[in-house]
């Protein structure tokens, strides 16, 4: 079940949902607005030759920071990552769904490729998946509406919410932009 917004100010009335900050009119039917914090993690192609998943790759990457008022210019066919302004906590019981704002998915903005999917136990700023499948390139600002979160109760608490020790959550607590960390599922037993 989808939560609307009168449980969803009392689930962040009670403390079980966490949005900080959350802006005063953020809350809409049946969601939260997101905003774009200033650091971009940029893909620098001509350090690799490929991406190997199964290795450490701290060069495939730089971070860009987007200064008060200027733009950062995402290409067509660019990607890069980026990250929730706010930082978001989910109780064991709801699970959240991050969507793009649909007037930027109306000029070719896309937010995630596929990490879409907030786990029941989630503490962290969200990492982004920004995508220009336009053919002009688009502007992103700090602090600009991103996305929205919205929530789903589960049928029962999580035995082992995300951030458990026995997980090994590979993001849990993230606090800007964050690659890949897919390497560390080739050093764990199958």
């Amino acid at each position: 079940m989808v939560l609307s917004d009168r449980t969803i100010k009392e689930e962040i009335d009670s403390g079980r949902i966490i949005i900080d900050p959350l802006g005063e009119s953020c809350i809409q039917p049946a969601s939260v607005d997101l905003h774009l914090d200033n650091k971009l993690l940029v893909f620098r192609n001509a350090r690799q030759p490929y991406i190997d998943v199964r290795k450490d790759l701290p060069d495939l990457t730089e971070v860009e920071e987007i200064a008060g008022d200027t733009a950062f210019i995402l290409h067509p066919g660019e990607f890069v990552l980026a990250s929730t302004l706010e930082y978001v906590g989910l109780p064991d019981d709801l699970v959240a769904r991050l969507e793009g704002k649909s007037s930027l998915g109306r000029i070719g903005l896309l937010i995630h490729s596929t990490a879409g999917y907030v786990d029941p136990g989630w503490k962290g700023h969200l990492t982004l998946e920004l995508s220009n499948v336009a053919n002009l390139p688009v502007t992103l600002y700090y602090g600009m509406k991103i996305g929205q979160i919205s929530f789903l109760r589960l049928t029962t608490p999580a035995d082992v919410p995300y951030g458990s020790p026995e997980l090994g959550s590979k993001y849990q607590g993230q606090t800007e932009p964050t690659a890949t960390r897919f390497y560390k599922d080739f050093s764990k037993e199958r």
